[in-house]
């Protein structure tokens, strides 16, 4: 390891190091935008092992590795504050679909967490059967986290612990609130997690069992992790036609707590609930100014994408899957079931043609992905909604769609908001292999670099620098997570090397399996990931904990 002579940063900025450096990493000429949203100049950027080491005009000093950056920004590594590359960074950990737009740190666990899991839902995961298979040799969120390190992830890692989780575990799929036993049980489980070092807690309020869940039983999650200095994160109650009254609901829990809190990819579903935006972001900047500490984050595409199950009623689906397709298979509850679904689908969409199936798990039914739900249920003979509860019950799972309800306008709007930072919800993939077997939502291959192609280059929204904020340091300080989400002296060097006028998404609806381009280089934990475009398969990706993490010698 070589010896690095630190200059005064405010000397190092503004005339250099005046003796002959030789760094890990030099990268040089390139306009800087280091995170926090001030205007980006030009210098020069040291790297020694894995740390940012110096920053500024470096002329005279000499790189082991050198990149010319002209004409380039270079940027902290950017922040995925919603990613569900739960199962494909086991199959694949150079997690190139992210990587490729600049993506340095997944952040996982929305409502669901990979741990801490009991036996039976290690049991129910291995037999959900789907495309990725692997064997489960962890217990605990914090052993699952480490065993993505171990295994070896080109991303850093870090996650919530999911509610639903930790009331699956310990009261099941019932409909009631839990017993004294079980919730301190569940605080229990909340504690070991954030002592792992989990950021805070997550929900996902408009699945099951998560729904089950009273507001209160949710504060009482959030006090323990407050007392690590946690946050919570939430999939709100409802995004359609009780948007505003489920954004209230949100707004109790860090009212009551004094929780730092954020709203997962907030959005309006439905054409009738669109010209309710400017009420949200009221009610946020409201609560804002009162004190709270409050925040979003979004998907930049006017669809979402989840199980069909968002289109039925809770009770059908209340005792876990098994149940629920027992349900869908008696006539009198298909009858029921059937006129909420169409209910829904108009409310929600409008149309069956605006639902896209993307995700089967039974092959001899993959032929169906791409189309929709109107196209499907014509080739089949049957209703819409009759559609859908069969294919549930063929295909033995929460089939995959994609649902057209989103307002453009209201996406531009949004990405306005200065408290607004972004998550692809979706899984980190490779066009090849397993992968290929299911469509998916472009925004799996596409958020980060629509962002900066379609919004920030094209439609100029926001600038590149406030962009940047977003993507970097604000969920960093959001998390509170130490030393990353800027470009300082001392901080990881997490750095992206992307042309401004280049960087772009592919992934569109029809054919999803495409890279985003314009990403040259990329940097986690000072080791070269990508390489003028090219992954170099390097994986040298970390778990980022939480505040709240306590060390345990084994």
């Amino acid at each position: 390891m070589k010896i690095f002579k630190a200059c005064i940063p405010v000397m190092l900025i503004f005339f250099g190091c005046t003796t002959n450096e030789t760094y890990d990493v030099l990268i040089r000429n390139g306009n800087i935008a280091d995170g926090s949203g001030s205007p980006a100049y030009k210098g020069d950027i040291g790297i020694m092992s894995d740390t940012i080491a110096a920053i500024g005009d470096l002329r005279k000093a000499r790189g082991e590795t050198e990149i010319d950056a002209s004409g380039m920004t270079v940027a902290p590594g950017f922040i995925n504050m919603l990613s569900w590359a739960v199962e494909s960074l086991i199959e694949d950990g150079r997690s190139m679909g992210d990587i490729v737009q600049g993506v340095t740190l997944e952040v996982l666990g929305e409502g669901d967490s990979w741990g801490p899991w009991s036996e039976s839902m290690k049991k129910e995961i291995q037999a959900s059967g789907g495309d990725i298979k692997y064997e489960i040799e962890w217990t605990t969120l914090g052993e699952y986290l480490e065993y993505l390190e171990k295994k070896g992830v080109s991303t850093n890692i870090a996650s919530f612990v999911g509610t639903s989780t930790v009331r699956i575990h310990t009261v099941g799929y019932d409909n009631r609130p839990p017993t004294a036993e079980e919730m301190d049980s569940m605080k229990l489980l909340v504690r070991q997690a954030m002592e792992e070092g989990a950021i805070g807690v997550s929900s996902a309020l408009e699945y099951i069992p998560a729904s089950f869940a009273s507001t209160e039983e949710l504060a009482e999650l959030c006090r323990v992790a407050k007392e690590y200095d946690g946050m919570y994160i939430s999939h709100i109650r409802n995004e359609d036609e009780t948007f505003l009254e489920a954004i209230d609901d949100f707004l109790k829990i860090p009212a009551s707590t004094g929780i730092r809190s954020e709203i997962y990819h907030l959005k309006q579903v439905g054409r009738t609930n669109w010209h309710k935006l400017d009420q949200a972001i009221a009610k946020i900047d409201s609560a804002r100014a009162a004190g709270l500490s409050i925040t979003a984050d979004m998907y930049n595409y006017p669809a979402s994408s989840t199980g069909l199950g968002i289109l039925m009623p809770e009770w059908v689906q209340e005792g876990g899957f098994e149940k629920w397709v027992a349900r869908l298979k008696e006539p009198a509850v298909r009858k029921v079931v059937g006129a909420e679904i169409i209910k829904t689908i108009i409310r929600k969409q409008g149309t069956p043609e605006k639902v896209l199936l993307i995700g089967f798990q039974t092959d001899s039914l993959k032929y169906l992905q791409g189309m929709t739900l109107a196209q499907i249920a014509a080739k089949r003979g049957k209703s819409p909604e009759e559609t859908v509860m069969d294919l549930v019950i063929d295909d033995n799972s929460n089939i995959s769609a994609v649902f057209f309800s989103m307002s453009e306008d209201n996406l531009r709007k949004q990405i306005a908001q200065p408290w607004m930072m972004f998550g692809s919800d979706g899984k980190s993939m490779v066009p090849e292999g397993v992968f290929l077997k299911s469509a998916t939502h472009p925004r799996a291959y596409g958020n980060f670099a629509r962002l900066l192609g379609k919004y920030v280059r094209d439609e100029q929204v926001i600038t590149l620098e406030e962009a940047v904020r977003r993507l970097t340091s604000l969920p960093a300080a959001t998390m509170k997570i130490e030393r990353r989400g800027a470009l300082k002296e001392g901080y990881f060097a997490d750095v992206v090397v992307f042309d401004p006028a280049k960087i772009e998404d592919h992934s569109t609806f029809e054919d999803p399996h495409q890279l985003s381009t314009g990403m040259s280089h990329v940097f986690v934990n000072g080791v070269q990931v990508l390489r003028d475009g090219e992954h170099t398969g390097a994986t040298p990706g970390r778990v980022v904990r939480g505040p709240g993490y306590q060390m345990v010698t084994k």
